[in-house]
């Protein structure tokens, strides 16, 4: 009984965060799904991450799994159920992929959201960006120097 209590405890908590974040960022799934579609259009079409989007054969499908990864990551909701690291592995996706989809994603990001949004937004996607980097990286051989970035986790240089 204490673990069925511990979970619905925790499920309320995290129910009552997604509250908070969309009160907050004014987030929600239509917003997150303009985002992503207009996000990953201009990436489409982008001289740097085009090549890297013609292997998508189903573009609708494609995007609705985007959507589903960013409402789970920045709404809680738990609908992404995917392995997105072994998914971005065979890209062979270097720095630059990463630099200039977080440059395209928050610049879309803020002509559609709100300020309090684009912070958590970017705050997640450059931790997401960082991840799947280093995960290349490591992939590829290449054990990435350590250090603390300004707020004292270790992150990949």
């Amino acid at each position: 009984m204490e673990a069925k209590r511990l979970v619905s405890e925790g499920s309320e908590r995290r129910a009552e965060l997604a509250r908070s974040i969309r009160e907050e960022t004014g987030l929600d799934e239509a917003i997150l799904e303009r985002l992503v579609r207009e996000s990953y259009f201009t990436a489409r079409h982008d001289q740097i991450l085009g090549p890297v989007f013609e292997r998508v054969k189903d573009w609708e499908s494609h995007i609705k799994k985007i959507c589903a990864f960013w409402s789970s990551v920045a709404l809680m909701t738990g609908s992404y159920h995917g392995q997105p690291m072994a998914a971005h592995l065979p890209l062979g996706l270097e720095r630059r992929h990463f630099e200039r989809w977080l440059v395209l994603f928050e610049s879309t990001a803020r002509s559609i959201c709100t300020p309090a949004a684009v912070n958590l937004l970017m705050e997640r996607a450059n931790r997401i960006a960082q991840s799947l980097e280093l995960g290349a990286r490591v992939n590829h051989g290449i054990m990435p120097a350590m250090k603390l970035n300004r707020l004292g986790s270790p992150r990949a240089t």
